[in-house]
């Protein structure tokens, strides 16, 4: 099984700002779109960072009366880890569990998104 299998039955969609958004307004977009994460491109759509609930987290705890004043760039994560279509199931959840994230971009051999999968999408997957 692959993560091309999972993006197959689950879309393919992504859900990306860029990095001059405001903070609170990937807050309002994770909520509203009942997702965990949403990836970071630049002008040119490509992947420079991943925003997650604990980012947004971490970001009100930190600054608690700033919220309002924080921008993408302030808190995503750069070094972005991704998979591609071909790795398996397995391997996308063990390196989820090395690097304690819940998301992964898929991307092809030239570095273009695919879509992204979650820690859920995978176990899903895996029960069938």
């Amino acid at each position: 099984m692959t993560i091309a299998a999972v993006l197959a039955r689950k879309g393919s969609e992504v859900v990306a700002v860029r990095p001059e958004t405001l903070a609170v307004e990937v807050a309002r977009l994770i909520t509203s779109r009942r997702i965990g994460a949403v990836l970071v491109t630049d002008a040119a759509g490509k992947l420079v960072g991943i925003v997650s609930e604990r980012d947004i987290v971490r970001a009100v705890a930190q600054r608690p009366n700033a919220t309002h004043g924080v921008f993408v760039r302030d808190i995503m994560t750069r070094n972005v880890v991704t998979v591609g279509p071909e790795t398996s199931v397995q391997a996308g959840l063990e390196t989820m569990e090395r690097g304690y994230f819940r998301h992964l971009p898929v991307v092809d051999g030239e570095g273009a998104l695919l879509g992204i999968v979650s820690v859920r999408d995978l176990v899903k997957h895996l029960l069938g």
